[in-house]
């Protein structure tokens, strides 16, 4: 079964190891699984239930609302500001739980991986980022985790594409979202 997996990057930097790692991820998706990378979440308004109307919804935010729509399921990467989630994630997250009841999580299953500075790779993040994720609705993938600390140092002069390890650790978690995946559209 082939599967589409959005990406979703918590760094809006340029140089964002974040992003490195979302295309690392994109590069060893496992057959079967094509792993996009969305393009545009600096450009969506907060979110805000005066303009969440139908018919006038922002294009930026319609644009994501679309590409998760037709998804199989969600990876976040996510990096750690001042020790939580960073707000275009949340944000992200707050215009995909809309509207309430048929938001387009929808028991699709997602994960939850990233890299940070700090010694522990920016677990706290990431667990907010499942927290919030699971609420609006998502199948949150639990036992699939991927902290990766010492980012800067790490990927100084090494794509995370190009870091045999952590290529493998990527190709895992595509993996056991593609699966997962399968599982829930044959049920």
């Amino acid at each position: 079964m082939s599967v589409r997996i959005l990406a979703l990057v918590g760094s809006l930097r340029a140089g964002s190891t974040n992003r490195q790692l979302a295309e690392a991820a994109v590069k060893h998706a496992p057959e079967g699984a094509e792993v996009v990378l969305f393009e545009g979440l600096g450009e969506i308004p907060f979110y805000n239930e005066d303009i969440d109307v139908e018919g006038s919804v922002p294009a930026a935010a319609a644009k994501l609302r679309e590409a998760a729509q037709t998804s199989d399921a969600f990876l976040f990467f996510s990096p750690e500001y001042n020790g939580t989630i960073p707000a275009v994630l949340k944000n992200a997250i707050d215009w995909l739980s809309r509207p309430f009841g048929a938001g387009a999580f929808g028991g699709k299953p997602v994960a939850v991986v990233g890299t940070a500075y700090g010694q522990f790779g920016g677990v706290w993040a990431q667990d907010e980022t499942r927290k919030s994720v699971g609420i609006a609705g998502g199948k949150v993938l639990e036992e699939v985790k991927l902290s990766i600390p010492g980012s800067l140092v790490r990927f100084a002069e090494t794509h995370p594409a190009d870091d045999a390890e952590v290529a493998a650790q990527l190709a895992e978690v595509v993996a056991q979202l593609h699966s997962t995946a399968g599982e829930v559209a044959a049920a």
